[in-house]
């Protein structure tokens, strides 16, 4: 089980407060700047099965391809995030202690992650943190040193790619059962399984495609 040092979070808050952040063991950096800075997954259906409200690290079960998928990245030396709303905490159904216990499961089970950053907060509550706002994703970059703009979010619903879209980051949807049809007709990127997702993103890093236009509250410098 790895130990994590509390860090800041990149976005202070309003209202309910900002979101938990943990950090992790540093990775090296990419070999080279044509890499991403950093690659951010979503937790629940992107690399690990969808349990919900789960608290028990028993049920942590990685998805297809998530181990090689992952170690791809870490062999590279890109460093990489988990950005996961839960907001079974706002309802009362978590607590702190089981969603880090989970953490620490997938953390066991995959190779410990450089940065978690976790939304408590109900959809109702406002605040900036959960997805499709982008404040997990600025608060992962500013855990990692990554630029937004260098960087990859992969999740399986249009909330994670709408969170790295107002971040500035690119988004790579990964569809599951519980993804909406007009949600990957909207994906300007979509991949199998969690590997082809990775491998996408590497891919866009080296075309240096650029991310979608940001919004004027989350106005950004040129992208890569």
């Amino acid at each position: 089980m790895t130990a994590r040092t509390p860090a800041p979070t990149a976005l202070p808050d309003r209202g309910p407060g900002g979101p938990w952040l943990w950090t992790g063991p540093p990775a090296a950096g990419p070999a080279h700047d044509r890499l991403p800075q950093a690659v951010l997954f979503d937790r629940d259906g992107t690399l690990v099965a969808d349990v919900p409200y789960n608290g028990d690290p028993r049920l942590v079960r990685p998805v297809s391809t998530a181990r090689e998928a992952v170690a791809v990245l870490r062999r590279l030396g890109v460093p990489t995030g988990v950005v996961s709303n839960q907001s079974g905490v706002g309802r009362g159904l978590l607590t702190h202690h089981q969603v880090r216990a989970v953490a620490d499961r997938v953390d066991a089970l995959l190779g410990p992650f450089g940065a978690w950053a976790v939304c408590p907060h109900r959809p109702e509550d406002g605040c900036r943190c959960r997805k499709p706002a982008p404040g997990l994703v600025l608060a992962a970059c500013t855990a990692l040193g990554a630029d937004p703009r260098r960087t990859v979010v992969i999740g399986d619903i249009g909330a994670d790619a709408d969170a790295a879209r107002a971040a500035g980051a690119h988004a790579v949807l990964v569809p599951t059962p519980a993804t909406r049809p007009e949600e990957v007709g909207a994906a300007r990127h979509t991949a199998p399984d969690l590997l082809a997702a990775v491998r996408l993103a590497l891919d866009l890093a080296l075309r240096r495609d650029p991310p979608p236009r940001r919004t004027a509250a989350h106005r950004g410098g040129d992208p890569w």
